[in-house]
């Protein structure tokens, strides 16, 4: 019964079998029990390992629950019976395990939340190898694939997690002195899982585990009371990414910093404007990206208004310990009159320790950046004409009105409108321009006295003055708005063009050719080759006239030499040519983006027939290694027995009678027909690999291929195989050898004195031929490769090679039926025949 709160989970966490971690929870039961606590222990798996039995002692055990499967009777948590019992703690060991069928829950650890949710304190325990996320990562290590595992969250939402640690030394001479796993197990574990390497990184990998959990707890705590400063538990270093030249002397310097200590987190952070748009070009970012990654970093990007402000907020939020930036690259006179973000930042950063980093750019200026960068030569050229040109039409027009019926106020709005109109046209400095010469024409014109310099009148200087910096100031928000709109256009532009290169690799256009197709619809090339390296060459070496082979080409190559064509090196062996126009440079960095993607899909294929010619090494490799094994088994077995029979007959010094006679000659035919058939097994396999099978394909009738392919077995066999059952397209002598081999199968691992069971039904399109055993069956883990050569249920079977259930899938697909299996109701196996009815075969 719930008692209104949640129970506490505690979790004894190791990095491999053997370290102790179910001793350890009995002896924390000891503890509370000794302190009064009512425990119980739900369920102990002691491996048969006497100090875990002896540490169990008088502690109350909840009976386990009995669950019949597959003709075995396995225990498990009994969850219902722990919840009327209801302790105040329970354990529960082997948290990853997996229940079996017809249990409450598939998995134990969801037994687990029942009781917790009951109130009862949980204590429990896991091996590292069992967590989700790093079973890749175990996989790695050890080569083996753990199929039960624990979601994080289970894990990480614990109360308490303990770390039951062992050197790799302590814990491998355990498993020497027979205190892990029996005494015929030790050889093989300790040369296969058990091995220093493997155990030395699968402890790692527990200690980082849960190093980054009792981080997440200290940011929580830190969170939960409001602590603003940094606790240097854990070295990190943040490293102010501009995006200048020094970037890369910035990065390198603090990864040799973060080198020095263990355990060391390195962070890069690019700061954007508030408008989200860069002010370093994508491609830089993006390199600089790269390196971090490279360097065993990971790369930020924070939007803030205040460069300084932005990075310490930052480094204060991961609890960083040291920042480092660069030394300012502006000149010394512009940091005495607006000081530097470094400086900056070493004032605001408080207890975070600032390492500043000497460069070459350091103090040189930040260099001529050109603002007409988004404007055209066209618009430049229209720019510095409208300067001139607006400002004597402005001019002449009120002149022409009459300057006595204008005041000067209303004639500097108006010419205060012409230079935001230049401004919008050709930028920043045109607008300058149109202002200067704005405000000598106000001054010559309109201002008393007329066609002079001079000004009479006081506040008239004041006027025109406030219209200089006020033309200027407008000017130089309308061109800022104009090149960020110029810049936030271009940047949706690219994006939506990346975004639909990433959607048509997505919907399967993962081709180079897509590539270089959309590349030049995108940007209306003649012609985009994508090119490989001809020959053997080194990838390093620099021929003056290399020849390149094309890879990917949209359509006939149009003649374009010189300036026209473009070149983006992909890696040392691919190339993106695109001809047919002069490319701006602001263009190369999106091509560069499809040459990166044309780089992945090159690589995916790449890495796709390397899988495909390793995956037919290691089926040969499997075949002669399986065939060698069974010539050196299978094969010499019935030879020896004919041998055997052989010299028995031919030996003069025995005198047989006719019924020893009668059971030699009887081996000897055995023995010579399982021969034939083992034979017939391995050239029938051998055509099927070489493709040599020519099947005959017609229209036939199961009653014409049934009988034949089952009369060896007919006294094993329960038929029901109806007479009017529709026509079927097949080759009737493959199919009925497809017949022979599944009925061989399945009579051959039925029960003593069981009946196969082979019955025929018709469908819409196809005819179903089922043969029912009721063996053992076959688990659900081996159905995927049980027609693949070489496979038999056990390794001890004497039966065969393993060839019969693949030489019938051959066959089928070679004859277009198809073979499947499926449980028995009740136990066995039932496999599939379906065979396509006549009319209806593709």
């Amino acid at each position: 019964m719930s008692t209104g709160r949640r129970g506490r989970l505690t979790v004894y966490l190791g990095a491999a079998p053997g370290v102790g971690k179910t001793y350890a929870m009995l002896d924390e039961a000891d503890r509370r029990r000794a302190r009064g606590t009512d425990v119980v222990v739900g369920l102990v798996e002691t491996h048969g390992r006497a100090a875990t039995v002896a540490k169990i002692g008088d502690l109350e055990m909840v009976p386990r629950r009995l669950a019949e499967h597959r003709g075995s009777t396995l225990t498990e948590l009994d969850v219902d019976a722990v919840l009327e019992r209801a302790p105040e703690v329970a354990l529960v060991d082997e948290l990853a395990h997996t229940n079996a069928p017809g249990s409450r829950h598939a998995k134990r650890w969801q037994d687990v939340h029942d009781l917790l949710d009951a109130g009862i304190d949980v204590v429990t325990t896991v091996n590292v190898q069992h967590i989700a996320s790093l079973t890749d990562d175990v996989e790695a290590i050890t080569g083996v694939r753990q199929r039960e595992t624990v979601p994080d969250q289970v894990v990480r939402d614990a109360d308490q997690i303990q770390l039951v640690d062992l050197s790799p030394e302590q814990l491998r001479r355990r498993l020497a002195h027979g205190n892990v796993y029996r005494a015929e197990q030790i050889d093989a574990s300790m040369s296969s899982f058990f091995r220093v390497g493997n155990l030395t990184a699968l402890r790692e990998l527990a200690l980082l585990w849960l190093a980054d959990r009792v981080d997440d707890a200290l940011t929580r705590y830190r969170a939960d009371h409001s602590i603003g400063g940094t606790w240097p538990a854990r070295e990190r270093i943040v490293v102010a990414v501009t995006g200048g030249p020094e970037t890369e002397t910035l990065l390198r310097r603090a990864a040799r910093i973060a080198q020095r200590a263990a355990g060391t987190e390195l962070l890069a952070v690019h700061v954007l404007p508030t408008d989200g748009l860069p002010s370093t070009p994508s491609a830089t970012i993006a390199a600089h990206r790269v390196l971090v990654e490279s360097l065993g970093g990971v790369f930020h990007t924070v939007v803030g208004e205040d460069v300084p402000t932005a990075v310490v907020d930052f480094a204060r939020g991961v609890n960083a310990t040291m920042i480092v930036v660069g030394v300012s690259r502006h000149p010394v006179w512009r940091q005495a009159l607006l000081g530097s973000s470094s400086a900056e930042i070493a004032r605001l950063s408080g207890a975070i320790d600032v390492h500043l980093v000497t460069h070459e750019r350091a103090r040189v200026g930040l260099g001529v950046r050109s603002r007409y960068s988004s404007l055209s030569p066209k618009r430049r050229a229209a720019g510095w004409g409208s300067a001139l040109l607006i400002p004597a039409l402005l001019t002449a027009g009120l002149l022409a009105i009459g300057t006595d019926d204008v005041a000067l106020a209303t004639d500097a709005m108006l010419l205060l409108a012409g230079v935001v109109g230049v401004a919008l046209i050709g930028g920043l400095w045109p607008a300058v321009v149109a202002a200067v010469v704005s405000n000598l024409c106000l001054n010559w014109f309109f201002a008393a006295p007329t066609g002079r310099l001079t000004i009479a009148e006081a506040e008239n200087v004041l006027a025109l003055g406030v219209f200089v910096v006020v033309a200027v100031a407008v000017a130089s928000v309308v061109d800022l708005a104009a090149r960020r709109s110029a810049q936030a256009y271009r940047a949706r532009a690219e994006a939506s063009t990346l975004a639909a290169l990433s959607r048509s690799v997505l919907s399967g256009e993962d081709t180079a050719h897509a590539i270089v197709q959309r590349l030049a619809q995108t940007f209306a090339m003649a012609d985009v080759r994508l090119e490989e390296r001809a020959g053997d060459r080194a990838p390093w070496s620099v021929v003056a006239h290399e020849r390149w082979a094309t890879d990917a080409q949209p359509g006939a190559a149009p003649a374009g030499t010189g300036d026209d064509v473009t070149e983006v090196l992909i890696d040392d062996r691919h190339r993106l040519v695109l001809a047919g126009r002069v490319l701006p440079a602001s263009d190369r960095q999106v091509v560069e983006a499809f040459g990166a993607q044309a780089g992945i899909v090159l690589e995916r294929r790449r890495l796709r027939e390397q899988a495909a010619q390793a995956e037919v090494l290691e089926r040969t490799e499997s075949t002669r290694t399986a065939l060698l094994a069974a010539v050196s088994h299978d094969l010499r077995t019935p030879l020896a027995a004919i041998r055997t029979a052989v010299d028995g007959l031919a030996s003069p010094d025995v005198e047989l009678d006719r019924e020893d006679r009668d059971v030699l000659t009887a081996t000897i035919a055995d023995s010579t027909h399982r021969l034939e058939r083992l034979i017939g097994n391995l050239l029938d396999l051998s055509r099927i690999q070489t493709g040599a099978v020519r099947p005959a394909l017609r229209a036939a009738s199961l009653e014409e291929v049934v009988p034949i392919a089952v009369e060896p077995w007919l006294s094993d066999l329960a038929l029901d195989v109806p007479e009017d059952l529709p026509l079927v397209h097949t080759d009737p002598g493959l199919f009925e050898r497809v017949v022979a081999n599944v009925v061989s199968n399945a009579v051959r691992h039925s029960p003593p004195g069981a009946k196969v069971l082979v019955t025929a039904s018709a469908a819409r399109d196809s005819v179903e031929l089922r043969v029912a055993d009721t063996g053992p069956g076959v688990p659900e883990d081996r159905k995927a490769t049980m027609f693949e050569p070489f496979q038999r249920l056990d390794d001890t079977s004497a039966g065969g090679l393993g060839l019969g259930l693949a030489v019938a899938a051959g066959l089928a697909d070679a004859v277009g039926a198809r073979v499947s299996a499926e449980d028995t109701p009740g136990g066995g196996l039932t496999m599939v025949l379906t065979v396509p009815r006549d009319g209806m075969a593709p």
